[in-house]
């Protein structure tokens, strides 16, 4: 669960944006989206492997 605590001096859109930031990085919100239909585990194990090849050809790309 992401808690964020509002900073002295701080305005709602910064704790809003902290927020965000935190749900994304928990990775809540992905998890949501891979539980809203049931894969089975051959097919979730096939995504997981595509989605390492295509973040590992990324690091590859030359800038």
């Amino acid at each position: 669960m992401a808690i964020v605590n509002l900073r002295e001096g701080e305005d709602p859109e910064g704790l809003l944006k902290r927020f965000q930031t935190s749900m994304q990085r928990s990775g809540i919100l992905r998890e949501l989206r891979n539980r809203r239909f049931f894969r089975t585990k051959g097919e979730q194990t096939r995504l997981d492997k595509q989605r390492s090849l295509r973040r590992m050809r990324r690091r590859r790309r030359p800038r």
